[in-house]
């Protein structure tokens, strides 16, 4: 029997955990914070009459993280986790020089593709499964997962405010210097990562398990839904009477309310041997979310409020199981190419909702888009019934 003080993390955990997060979070601020002003600032800018090419220098980094997840995945199985997730933090500091010194839009366009192409998604998260045991392996998730969540939400107050102090090249060279800490703290702050098995994952092995694909359609599925609605949030708070500037006191309250249910709805799934109940029941709520914003989306701002508290618990619990639920599944020696391929549809989503939300919301119609989500969310059901919940494993002496 395991005793008590293994039902426990332990201080590496922890640390590997939050510094992980961290990780996560500096990176990932960087790159929210763009999102709220660069339009806006492009205006001023040669090329920022183009609204395509504007829009494709936002997109470009999903772009890029799309194609190169896999491979940053498998050669994080290769040649170690922490060589890669340095190299390509190395190549988005470098990426966001290039956008800080752009006079253009083009040039900017150029420092987001070397932004995308420091895909370190899946090695971060292969390393978080390397430095957890398995019974704390939701919890860790959980932490990088949320971090995402939190730093949206301080995105959408902060940019603002610091594109009218810094400028929007400011705002590139603070997520350079965001990138130059991350570094740092993968350097000296990480635990030390066991060493991976130095052979590299087969793709075919990945994309044959059925198991996997459909936590792959899962996280395609969400972000696709996430930033599909994310072309229609803005407005229908606009038009609830919300302005622009003020929208950050929906998205904060509606993250922190999300934080605080998750960790029951965690601690449910870990120690209950509950992941499939609580998997299942969070897919179910964003189906009731997307049906709530095709019915609600447009009835005032407390319905939409409520709307979107409802999704970030939903998000947030699916953000941290997916991802530790993959790596208990997926062969030891290929788990940073599972993660990759992970990670990939994670990108082609987020690319994907943006672009089929604002066409079906231009063509057919706001309810459209979440009519999209609501189907996405019943075929995710029907998927994630079929499958074989994670063993569950008891903690060990070791």
């Amino acid at each position: 029997m395991a005793s008590p003080d293994n039902d426990k993390m332990s201080p590496a955990e922890r640390r590997a955990g939050a510094s992980l997060a961290a990780i996560f979070a500096l990176r990932m601020l960087g790159l929210f914070l763009i999102l709220p002003v660069f339009a806006v600032h492009a205006r001023t800018m040669p090329g920022g009459d183009d609204v395509a090419l504007v829009g494709l220098a936002i997109g470009a980094y999903g772009l890029t993280q799309a194609f190169l997840q896999i491979p940053f995945g498998a050669a994080s199985d290769r040649f170690g986790r922490k060589p890669v997730i340095v190299f390509g933090l190395v190549l988005f500091v470098i990426g966001s020089i290039i956008a800080a010194l752009a006079q253009d839009v083009q040039t900017v366009l150029v420092g987001r593709v070397f932004q995308g192409a420091g895909a370190i998604s899946a090695a971060v998260t292969a390393l978080a499964a390397d430095l957890t045991r398995e019974q704390h392996r939701t919890k860790v998730m959980a932490m990088i997962g949320s971090s995402i969540g939190l730093v949206f939400a301080l995105s959408m107050v902060a940019a603002p405010i610091l594109y009218a102090l810094i400028g929007m090249s400011g705002l590139f060279w603070l997520t350079a210097v965001l990138a130059v800490g991350a570094i740092g703290a993968i350097l000296f702050i990480v635990p030390a990562a066991p060493p991976v098995p130095r052979a590299t994952g087969r793709l075919s092995e990945v994309l044959k398990n059925g198991q996997l694909m459909r936590l792959n359609f899962g996280v395609f599925a969400l972000h696709l839904m996430q930033t599909a609605m994310w072309v229609l949030v803005p407005a229908g708070l606009v038009h609830a009477g919300l302005p622009m500037a003020e929208h950050w006191k929906v998205y904060l309250p509606a993250v922190l309310v999300a934080f605080v249910v998750m960790v029951p709805a965690i601690i449910m799934a870990e120690k209950k041997g509950a992941m499939k109940q609580v998997f299942n029941a969070a897919i179910v709520l964003l189906l009731l979310v997307q049906g709530g914003l095709y019915l609600f989306g447009e009835a005032g701002l407390w319905p939409l409020a409520i709307l979107l508290s409802l999704f970030f618990v939903a998000f947030n619990v699916l953000e941290a199981t997916q991802p530790s639920w993959i790596s208990r599944v997926a062969p030891a020696h290929a788990k940073g190419t599972a993660l990759g391929v992970y990670n990939t549809l994670q990108s082609v989503g987020l690319f994907l909702g943006g672009a089929l939300g604002g066409w079906l919301s231009k063509h057919l119609g706001a309810g459209s888009v979440s009519l999209l989500g609501g189907g996405l969310a019943l075929a995710w059901l029907v998927l994630a019934a079929g499958m074989r919940p994670p063993a569950v494993r008891k903690a060990t002496n070791s």
